[in-house]
């Protein structure tokens, strides 16, 4: 046992492992600092680059993840986004250059290639959802 923390779920408790690694496969291309999982590493460069997706739609705030922007809506405008078990969320494709946000990752491929041509997200690897 690493640690004193329990999960209900395997791809939970598979996810936390990952911090107790010492090797740190994601670097911030900003900083240098290191990360175990990609989502930590995303959200972390969000600090850089002040991409901020998740969007209020009832102030001007926005969000760097949908987590804060649900707890913003509890919060300050006493709305609660209840989803039934199972039920997914709409995702949202973020351009990580700009912040511009799309419904698909087609769209977010047509607007990465018109708007950032030489975009380090189009080599290699696509737009990813969030």
């Amino acid at each position: 046992q690493v640690c004193q923390k329990a999960f209900h779920h395997q791809r939970m408790l598979n996810r936390h492992l990952k911090c107790h690694s010492e090797t740190k496969r994601h670097l911030c291309s900003f900083c240098g600092k290191g990360f175990n999982d990609t989502f930590d590493l995303k959200r972390h460069v969000r600090t850089h680059t002040g991409v901020r997706p998740y969007k209020c739609t009832l102030c001007e705030k926005a969000f760097t993840q949908r987590c804060s922007l649900e707890s913003h809506m509890k919060k300050i405008h006493s709305i609660t986004q209840t989803y039934a078990y199972k039920e997914r969320r709409n995702k949202l494709y973020v351009c990580e250059e700009c912040g511009h946000t799309s419904a698909s990752q087609d769209d977010l491929l047509v607007h990465l290639h018109s708007l950032h041509p030489n975009s380090h997200l189009l080599k290699g690897k696509t737009a990813r959802r969030t």
